[in-house]
């Protein structure tokens, strides 16, 4: 059975966690903050960021994209990635853009959100927060509008990029921000979709735990009638 190590609102843990649902991979979650790791963290995973899988056989793996791209060579049914290489090529690409998302602003809100005060007890820093949301949000989600034509953003159907960038959504809302359905008809359409899917709803309804213990924000969960809500 796979072991993630990682605490299961990280956005990162998420996607692993997600793909191991869509693959009817048993999982355990061991949900480490990297914030306060356990003793011999730093042996398992040397950069101290989460997630890690370790394996039965003593396999340790590291990075949610490698651990995706593992799990789908391990267990390639149902496929996350396309065969085809323009559109693996695509998807890889969406993959990497969520990243971006996270990096320039996700993270940010999130840390200065949850973190900095809850965590770490520092002052949140409303500056960064309001930079954030007046130029690098709005320049990611007016990218990710125009890559949308359907309910998945490659082949028409759910893959490792969809979990990517909802991964990072879900986070977007549990800080109690919402998509402007007016600037962005197509994201939030496609999010309030992909919150309909099983894997993702049993994937929220796990976390809900550790989000009411963070007093994150679960509206939007409500507003799609999501069972834990």
């Amino acid at each position: 059975m796979l072991t993630i190590h990682g605490v299961p609102i990280s956005v990162h843990t998420r996607k692993v966690i997600l793909a191991a649902i869509e693959k009817n991979i048993p999982y355990r979650n061991d949900p480490v903050i990297p914030f306060n790791p356990p003793a011999g963290w730093a042996e398992l995973s040397p950069t101290g960021k989460i997630p890690v899988v370790t394996l039965a056989d003593d396999v340790a793996l590291r990075d949610s994209a490698v651990i995706c791209a593992y799990l789908e060579k391990t267990h390639p049914t149902p496929p996350l990635y396309p065969t085809e290489a323009k559109a693996f090529a695509e998807a890889l690409w969406l993959q990497e853009y969520a990243g971006t998302l996270y990096r320039e602003a996700v993270h940010g809100l999130f840390f200065q959100t949850v973190i900095r005060p809850k965590i770490l007890n520092q002052a949140t820093d409303e500056k960064v927060i309001a930079a954030i949301l007046e130029a690098a949000l709005p320049k990611c989600f007016t990218y990710l509008e125009g890559c949308i034509a359907g309910d998945f953003l490659v082949e028409g159907r759910f893959g490792i990029a969809d979990i990517a960038l909802v991964s990072n959504l879900i986070n977007f809302h549990y800080l109690g921000y919402t998509i402007d359905g007016k600037r962005w008809p197509r994201l939030q359409r496609y999010f309030d979709t992909l919150l309909q899917r099983p894997s993702i709803r049993t994937a929220l309804a796990a976390e809900v735990n550790v989000a009411t213990r963070m007093e994150l924000d679960l509206g939007f969960a409500k507003k799609v009638d999501l069972a834990f809500a």
